[in-house]
């Protein structure tokens, strides 16, 4: 399961109404791939299309799609999002990395 906290599901509910997107029916789907300065990356978008194999999340009002592969990296994660003085954005607390680097923006097992 991804957990999504109240700061994430206010600037998600935002961006989605912001870019065409019912947050009462479409996704956000997280993924994980390779490359950043320590080996996987994290990747954020809105989508209206599950696929078969996806694994379909609800968290505080939030619907997350997330590919089977993903999901192995992903579990336990908490989406948050961050707008102090040091710098905007949603930073992903996965309990599965080991290192991460000093943006957050990747990580490595």
């Amino acid at each position: 399961m991804i957990k999504v906290s109240d700061s994430a599901k206010k600037k998600v509910i935002e961006l989605m109404t912001e870019d065409g997107f019912n947050a009462a029916k479409d996704f956000v789907r997280v993924g994980v791939k390779s490359g950043g300065c320590s080996g996987l990356s994290y990747d954020l978008n809105f989508d209206t299309t599950q696929n078969e194999s996806d694994k379909i999340f609800e968290d505080n009002d939030v619907k997350i799609v997330v590919d089977k592969k993903s999901f192995l990296y992903l579990v336990g994660t908490t989406l948050e999002y961050s707008g102090g003085l040091n710098g905007k954005g949603f930073v992903f607390n996965n309990p599965n990395a080991n290192r991460t680097c000093g943006c957050g923006e990747s990580f490595s097992l």
